[in-house]
Protein backbone atom coordinates (compact mmCIF):
# COMPACT_ATOMS: atom_id res chain seq x y z
CA UNK A 1 0.00 0.00 0.00
CA UNK A 2 1.36 3.14 -0.78
CA UNK A 3 1.81 6.53 1.59
CA UNK A 4 0.52 10.05 0.61
CA UNK A 5 2.29 12.83 1.79
CA UNK A 6 1.31 16.61 1.61
CA UNK A 7 3.53 19.57 1.88
CA UNK A 8 2.60 23.06 2.86
CA UNK A 9 4.70 25.61 1.93
CA UNK A 10 4.73 28.99 3.56
CA UNK A 11 6.70 30.98 0.65
CA UNK A 12 8.48 34.74 1.10
CA UNK A 13 10.70 36.21 -0.92
CA UNK A 14 13.85 34.88 0.51
CA UNK A 15 12.65 31.98 2.31
CA UNK A 16 10.32 29.16 2.40
CA UNK A 17 8.46 27.35 5.60
CA UNK A 18 7.90 23.44 4.83
CA UNK A 19 5.46 21.25 6.59
CA UNK A 20 4.76 17.97 5.65
CA UNK A 21 2.01 15.54 6.78
CA UNK A 22 1.18 12.13 6.31
CA UNK A 23 -1.84 11.77 4.36
CA UNK A 24 -3.66 8.74 6.26
CA UNK A 25 -3.09 9.96 10.07
CA UNK A 26 -2.22 13.67 9.83
CA UNK A 27 1.20 13.48 11.75
CA UNK A 28 3.50 16.15 11.05
CA UNK A 29 6.52 14.60 9.71
CA UNK A 30 8.76 16.96 9.57
CA UNK A 31 9.05 20.55 9.20
CA UNK A 32 12.17 22.95 8.19
CA UNK A 33 13.03 26.66 7.27
CA UNK A 34 15.32 26.71 3.90
CA UNK A 35 15.94 29.21 1.37
CA UNK A 36 14.10 30.38 -1.01
CA UNK A 37 15.26 27.82 -3.74
CA UNK A 38 13.02 24.70 -5.71
CA UNK A 39 15.92 22.40 -4.99
CA UNK A 40 15.53 22.58 -0.99
CA UNK A 41 12.17 21.66 -1.29
CA UNK A 42 12.96 18.42 -3.74
CA UNK A 43 15.94 17.65 -0.72
CA UNK A 44 13.25 18.23 1.89
CA UNK A 45 10.62 15.55 -0.36
CA UNK A 46 13.62 13.29 -0.37
CA UNK A 47 14.42 12.94 3.49
CA UNK A 48 10.38 12.63 3.97
CA UNK A 49 10.18 10.04 1.58
CA UNK A 50 12.98 8.21 3.27
CA UNK A 51 10.80 7.40 6.52
CA UNK A 52 8.58 5.24 4.11
CA UNK A 53 9.68 1.65 2.75
CA UNK A 54 7.27 1.40 0.09
CA UNK A 55 5.97 3.89 -2.98
CA UNK A 56 4.95 7.53 -1.75
CA UNK A 57 3.00 10.18 -3.41
CA UNK A 58 4.16 13.63 -2.33
CA UNK A 59 2.05 16.62 -3.28
CA UNK A 60 2.85 20.50 -2.65
CA UNK A 61 1.28 23.34 -2.32
CA UNK A 62 1.83 26.99 -1.35
CA UNK A 63 -0.63 29.88 -1.20
CA UNK A 64 -1.22 32.36 -3.90
CA UNK A 65 0.52 35.29 -3.58
CA UNK A 66 3.94 37.48 -4.73
CA UNK A 67 5.79 34.73 -7.04
CA UNK A 68 2.99 34.03 -8.70
CA UNK A 69 3.12 30.95 -11.46
CA UNK A 70 7.38 31.06 -11.69
CA UNK A 71 7.80 28.78 -8.63
CA UNK A 72 4.50 26.35 -9.31
CA UNK A 73 6.80 25.59 -13.24
CA UNK A 74 9.85 25.15 -11.35
CA UNK A 75 8.25 22.67 -8.72
CA UNK A 76 6.69 20.96 -11.51
CA UNK A 77 10.39 20.51 -13.76
CA UNK A 78 11.68 18.88 -10.42
CA UNK A 79 8.88 16.31 -11.28
CA UNK A 80 6.67 17.36 -7.98
CA UNK A 81 2.75 17.70 -8.36
CA UNK A 82 2.39 21.15 -7.12
CA UNK A 83 -1.02 22.95 -6.36
CA UNK A 84 -1.14 26.87 -5.83
CA UNK A 85 -4.26 27.21 -3.32
CA UNK A 86 -6.60 30.18 -3.52
CA UNK A 87 -6.50 32.81 -0.38
CA UNK A 88 -9.77 32.64 0.26
CA UNK A 89 -10.89 28.77 -0.33
CA UNK A 90 -8.78 27.96 2.49
CA UNK A 91 -10.00 26.81 6.06
CA UNK A 92 -8.08 28.47 8.65
CA UNK A 93 -8.72 27.71 12.29
CA UNK A 94 -9.87 30.67 14.93
CA UNK A 95 -6.68 30.24 16.23
CA UNK A 96 -4.55 31.18 13.24
CA UNK A 97 -6.41 34.61 13.68
CA UNK A 98 -4.91 35.37 16.84
CA UNK A 99 -1.08 33.55 16.68
CA UNK A 100 0.08 33.59 13.06
CA UNK A 101 3.51 33.07 11.97
CA UNK A 102 5.18 31.31 9.13
CA UNK A 103 5.52 27.96 10.51
CA UNK A 104 1.98 27.53 11.87
CA UNK A 105 0.99 29.14 8.00
CA UNK A 106 2.54 26.06 6.57
CA UNK A 107 0.96 23.65 8.45
CA UNK A 108 -2.01 25.15 7.87
CA UNK A 109 -1.42 24.82 4.05
CA UNK A 110 -0.36 21.29 4.57
CA UNK A 111 -3.88 20.60 6.78
CA UNK A 112 -5.49 21.97 3.29
CA UNK A 113 -3.38 19.74 1.01
CA UNK A 114 -4.34 16.23 3.47
CA UNK A 115 -7.99 17.61 3.92
CA UNK A 116 -8.96 18.97 0.23
CA UNK A 117 -10.58 22.46 1.90
CA UNK A 118 -9.73 24.91 -0.61
CA UNK A 119 -9.75 25.36 -4.22
CA UNK A 120 -6.74 25.44 -6.98
CA UNK A 121 -5.97 28.42 -9.05
CA UNK A 122 -5.96 28.00 -12.66
CA UNK A 123 -2.05 27.75 -13.92
CA UNK A 124 -2.13 29.23 -17.58
CA UNK A 125 0.30 28.42 -20.24
CA UNK A 126 3.07 30.71 -21.10
CA UNK A 127 1.36 32.57 -23.81
CA UNK A 128 -1.89 33.71 -21.84
CA UNK A 129 0.79 34.86 -18.86
CA UNK A 130 2.52 37.03 -21.19
CA UNK A 131 -0.55 38.51 -22.11
CA UNK A 132 -1.78 38.93 -19.25
CA UNK A 133 1.10 40.56 -17.74
CA UNK A 134 0.99 43.07 -21.05
CA UNK A 135 -2.74 43.68 -20.12
CA UNK A 136 -2.20 44.44 -16.50
CA UNK A 137 0.43 46.43 -17.53
CA UNK A 138 -1.90 48.64 -19.03
CA UNK A 139 -4.53 48.84 -16.55
CA UNK A 140 -1.54 50.68 -14.25
CA UNK A 141 -0.98 52.78 -16.72
CA UNK A 142 -4.69 53.51 -16.91
CA UNK A 143 -5.13 53.91 -12.92
CA UNK A 144 -2.29 56.61 -13.56
CA UNK A 145 -3.87 58.41 -15.77
CA UNK A 146 -7.35 58.59 -13.63
CA UNK A 147 -5.43 60.12 -10.93
CA UNK A 148 -3.19 62.79 -13.10
CA UNK A 149 -7.14 63.47 -13.91
CA UNK A 150 -8.07 64.04 -10.22
CA UNK A 151 -4.83 65.66 -9.19
CA UNK A 152 -5.73 68.24 -12.13
CA UNK A 153 -9.20 68.93 -11.48
CA UNK A 154 -8.41 69.23 -7.75
CA UNK A 155 -5.79 71.56 -8.70
CA UNK A 156 -8.06 74.15 -10.74
CA UNK A 157 -10.87 73.79 -8.49
CA UNK A 158 -8.54 74.77 -5.36
CA UNK A 159 -8.01 77.82 -7.47
CA UNK A 160 -11.24 78.93 -8.50
CA UNK A 161 -11.34 78.30 -12.21
CA UNK A 162 -14.52 76.90 -13.65
CA UNK A 163 -15.08 74.98 -16.80
CA UNK A 164 -18.07 76.37 -18.38
CA UNK A 165 -17.85 73.43 -21.30
CA UNK A 166 -19.89 70.18 -21.69
CA UNK A 167 -17.82 67.77 -21.51
CA UNK A 168 -14.02 67.53 -19.67
CA UNK A 169 -10.83 66.23 -21.42
CA UNK A 170 -11.69 67.24 -25.05
CA UNK A 171 -9.90 69.24 -26.71
CA UNK A 172 -11.54 72.56 -26.61
CA UNK A 173 -11.14 71.69 -22.75
CA UNK A 174 -7.21 70.95 -23.02
CA UNK A 175 -7.31 74.63 -24.60
CA UNK A 176 -8.70 75.76 -21.53
CA UNK A 177 -6.25 74.18 -19.14
CA UNK A 178 -3.25 75.37 -20.99
CA UNK A 179 -5.23 79.25 -21.66
CA UNK A 180 -5.75 79.86 -17.85
CA UNK A 181 -4.06 82.72 -16.58
CA UNK A 182 -2.33 81.30 -13.30
CA UNK A 183 1.09 82.38 -11.32
CA UNK A 184 4.65 81.48 -12.51
CA UNK A 185 4.75 78.48 -10.21
CA UNK A 186 1.68 77.41 -10.16
CA UNK A 187 1.73 76.94 -13.87
CA UNK A 188 5.07 75.81 -13.78
CA UNK A 189 3.29 72.84 -11.89
CA UNK A 190 -0.10 72.74 -14.40
CA UNK A 191 2.33 72.56 -16.99
CA UNK A 192 4.16 69.01 -15.48
CA UNK A 193 0.91 67.89 -14.97
CA UNK A 194 0.01 68.29 -18.48
CA UNK A 195 2.60 66.34 -20.29
CA UNK A 196 2.33 64.06 -17.88
CA UNK A 197 -1.66 63.61 -18.82
CA UNK A 198 -0.31 63.83 -22.45
CA UNK A 199 2.57 61.06 -21.87
CA UNK A 200 0.21 58.74 -20.47
CA UNK A 201 -2.88 59.02 -23.29
CA UNK A 202 -0.13 58.78 -25.60
CA UNK A 203 1.32 55.46 -24.30
CA UNK A 204 -2.22 54.12 -23.54
CA UNK A 205 -2.66 54.67 -27.08
CA UNK A 206 -0.18 53.09 -28.20
CA UNK A 207 -0.43 49.68 -25.89
CA UNK A 208 -4.46 49.67 -27.00
CA UNK A 209 -3.16 49.49 -30.90
CA UNK A 210 -0.87 46.49 -29.81
CA UNK A 211 -3.39 44.93 -27.86
CA UNK A 212 -6.18 45.07 -30.47
CA UNK A 213 -3.07 43.07 -32.63
CA UNK A 214 -2.76 40.60 -30.18
CA UNK A 215 -6.54 39.72 -30.31
CA UNK A 216 -6.20 38.99 -33.64
CA UNK A 217 -4.46 36.12 -32.73
CA UNK A 218 -5.83 32.86 -33.65
CA UNK A 219 -6.26 31.59 -29.88
CA UNK A 220 -7.96 34.88 -29.17
CA UNK A 221 -9.46 35.84 -32.69
CA UNK A 222 -12.87 33.50 -32.11
CA UNK A 223 -13.42 34.31 -28.70
CA UNK A 224 -12.87 37.66 -28.36
CA UNK A 225 -15.26 38.45 -31.51
CA UNK A 226 -17.65 36.76 -29.80
CA UNK A 227 -17.44 38.40 -26.45
CA UNK A 228 -17.23 41.75 -28.61
CA UNK A 229 -20.46 41.36 -30.21
CA UNK A 230 -22.27 42.12 -26.27
CA UNK A 231 -22.87 45.80 -26.18
CA UNK A 232 -20.33 47.54 -23.71
CA UNK A 233 -17.62 45.45 -24.61
CA UNK A 234 -14.69 46.53 -26.45
CA UNK A 235 -11.84 44.63 -27.26
CA UNK A 236 -9.36 45.76 -24.48
CA UNK A 237 -12.03 44.56 -22.43
CA UNK A 238 -12.97 41.43 -24.12
CA UNK A 239 -9.05 40.34 -24.01
CA UNK A 240 -9.09 41.27 -20.26
CA UNK A 241 -11.80 38.61 -19.72
CA UNK A 242 -10.17 36.31 -22.09
CA UNK A 243 -6.91 36.15 -20.84
CA UNK A 244 -8.08 36.06 -17.55
CA UNK A 245 -10.02 33.17 -17.21
CA UNK A 246 -8.76 31.45 -19.95
CA UNK A 247 -10.73 28.30 -19.24
CA UNK A 248 -14.78 28.99 -19.07
CA UNK A 249 -15.12 25.32 -18.54
CA UNK A 250 -13.70 24.83 -15.90
CA UNK A 251 -16.45 26.33 -14.20
CA UNK A 252 -19.58 24.19 -13.84
CA UNK A 253 -22.50 27.15 -13.88
CA UNK A 254 -22.63 30.38 -14.48
CA UNK A 255 -23.30 30.79 -10.51
CA UNK A 256 -20.46 29.81 -9.44
CA UNK A 257 -18.59 31.91 -12.68
CA UNK A 258 -20.09 34.67 -10.49
CA UNK A 259 -18.96 33.45 -7.25
CA UNK A 260 -15.38 33.14 -8.13
CA UNK A 261 -15.65 36.85 -9.55
CA UNK A 262 -17.07 37.86 -6.07
CA UNK A 263 -19.98 39.40 -7.89
CA UNK A 264 -22.30 37.17 -5.41
CA UNK A 265 -24.12 38.46 -2.50
CA UNK A 266 -21.97 38.05 0.84
CA UNK A 267 -24.13 36.53 3.60
CA UNK A 268 -24.47 36.51 7.64
CA UNK A 269 -27.29 34.18 8.13
CA UNK A 270 -28.19 32.44 11.70
CA UNK A 271 -30.89 30.05 12.54
CA UNK A 272 -34.28 32.03 10.92
CA UNK A 273 -32.80 35.44 10.16
CA UNK A 274 -30.85 35.33 6.86
CA UNK A 275 -29.03 38.32 5.84
CA UNK A 276 -27.32 39.16 2.42
CA UNK A 277 -24.56 42.09 2.35
CA UNK A 278 -22.92 43.18 -0.32
CA UNK A 279 -20.90 41.09 -2.87
CA UNK A 280 -17.78 39.14 -1.86
CA UNK A 281 -15.48 40.68 -3.65
CA UNK A 282 -13.44 37.69 -4.00
CA UNK A 283 -11.55 36.16 -6.22
CA UNK A 284 -10.06 37.62 -9.81
CA UNK A 285 -10.54 41.52 -9.14
CA UNK A 286 -9.39 42.25 -12.63
CA UNK A 287 -12.33 40.57 -14.43
CA UNK A 288 -14.75 41.66 -11.72
CA UNK A 289 -14.04 45.97 -11.81
CA UNK A 290 -13.44 44.86 -15.80
CA UNK A 291 -17.55 43.41 -15.90
CA UNK A 292 -18.54 46.28 -13.53
CA UNK A 293 -17.26 49.30 -16.44
CA UNK A 294 -18.62 47.00 -18.87
CA UNK A 295 -22.25 47.35 -17.01
CA UNK A 296 -22.15 50.95 -16.91
CA UNK A 297 -21.35 51.35 -20.61
CA UNK A 298 -24.07 49.22 -21.31
CA UNK A 299 -26.85 50.70 -19.32
CA UNK A 300 -25.68 53.96 -20.41
CA UNK A 301 -25.99 53.10 -24.23
CA UNK A 302 -28.96 54.12 -26.37
CA UNK A 303 -31.57 51.03 -27.01
CA UNK A 304 -30.30 51.12 -30.68
CA UNK A 305 -27.66 49.79 -31.89
CA UNK A 306 -24.50 52.13 -32.68
CA UNK A 307 -22.49 51.43 -35.65
CA UNK A 308 -19.69 51.03 -33.51
CA UNK A 309 -21.53 47.53 -32.39
CA UNK A 310 -22.89 46.61 -35.63
CA UNK A 311 -19.39 46.61 -37.32
CA UNK A 312 -18.15 43.96 -34.20
CA UNK A 313 -21.00 42.53 -34.89
CA UNK A 314 -20.56 41.97 -38.50
CA UNK A 315 -19.64 38.30 -39.85
CA UNK A 316 -20.60 36.47 -36.59
CA UNK A 317 -22.70 33.33 -36.01
CA UNK A 318 -26.40 34.41 -36.32
CA UNK A 319 -27.03 32.76 -33.19
CA UNK A 320 -24.13 34.63 -31.10
CA UNK A 321 -25.61 37.81 -32.63
CA UNK A 322 -28.82 36.88 -31.38
CA UNK A 323 -27.96 35.77 -27.79
CA UNK A 324 -25.83 38.64 -27.42
CA UNK A 325 -28.69 41.29 -28.07
CA UNK A 326 -31.10 38.93 -26.82
CA UNK A 327 -28.73 39.39 -23.35
CA UNK A 328 -28.50 43.61 -23.70
CA UNK A 329 -32.11 43.70 -23.79
CA UNK A 330 -32.47 41.86 -20.65
CA UNK A 331 -29.75 43.78 -18.72
CA UNK A 332 -31.85 46.96 -20.03
CA UNK A 333 -35.15 45.99 -18.69
CA UNK A 334 -33.45 44.91 -15.49
CA UNK A 335 -31.46 47.79 -14.81
CA UNK A 336 -35.29 49.87 -15.02
CA UNK A 337 -36.91 47.27 -13.05
CA UNK A 338 -34.10 48.19 -10.39
CA UNK A 339 -34.04 51.80 -10.95
CA UNK A 340 -37.54 52.10 -10.52
CA UNK A 341 -37.78 49.83 -7.74
CA UNK A 342 -35.47 52.24 -5.43
CA UNK A 343 -31.82 50.70 -5.93
CA UNK A 344 -28.68 52.73 -5.48
CA UNK A 345 -27.25 53.69 -9.56
CA UNK A 346 -24.22 51.61 -8.40
CA UNK A 347 -26.33 48.59 -6.56
CA UNK A 348 -28.32 48.47 -9.67
CA UNK A 349 -25.28 48.49 -12.15
CA UNK A 350 -23.38 46.06 -10.01
CA UNK A 351 -26.23 43.50 -10.58
CA UNK A 352 -25.68 43.83 -14.37
CA UNK A 353 -21.89 43.31 -13.98
CA UNK A 354 -23.49 39.73 -12.59
CA UNK A 355 -25.93 38.85 -15.16
CA UNK A 356 -23.21 40.13 -17.87
CA UNK A 357 -20.94 37.62 -16.24
CA UNK A 358 -23.83 34.67 -16.73
CA UNK A 359 -24.05 35.42 -19.82
CA UNK A 360 -20.83 36.03 -20.68
CA UNK A 361 -20.26 32.35 -19.40
CA UNK A 362 -22.76 31.27 -21.36
CA UNK A 363 -21.77 31.91 -24.69
CA UNK A 364 -17.92 30.89 -24.09
CA UNK A 365 -18.82 27.76 -22.65
CA UNK A 366 -21.27 26.89 -25.61
CA UNK A 367 -24.56 27.00 -23.37
CA UNK A 368 -26.35 29.92 -25.67
CA UNK A 369 -29.65 27.43 -25.60
CA UNK A 370 -29.49 27.17 -21.54
CA UNK A 371 -28.68 30.60 -20.63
Amino acid sequence: MSSIIFIGMDVHKNSFNLCALDGYTGEILGETQCNSDPKNVLKFTNYVREQFEEETFVKVGYEAGCLGYALYHSLTALGLHCDILAPTTMLRSSKNKVVKNDKLDARMIAQNLANGTYKAVHVPDSEDIETKEYIRMVQSRKKSLKKIKQEIKALVLRHGYFYDGKSTWTVAYMKWLKSLNMLPVLREAMNEYLLEYEYLTDQIERFSVRIEEMSHQERYAEPVAHLRTFKGIDTASAMTIQVEISDFNRFATAKSFCAYLGLTPSEQSSGSKVKLGGISKQGNSVVRTTLIECARALVKASIEKSKKLKARQAGQPSEVIAYADRAVERMKRKYSRLLYSGKARNKAVTAIARELACFIWGMSTGNIATY
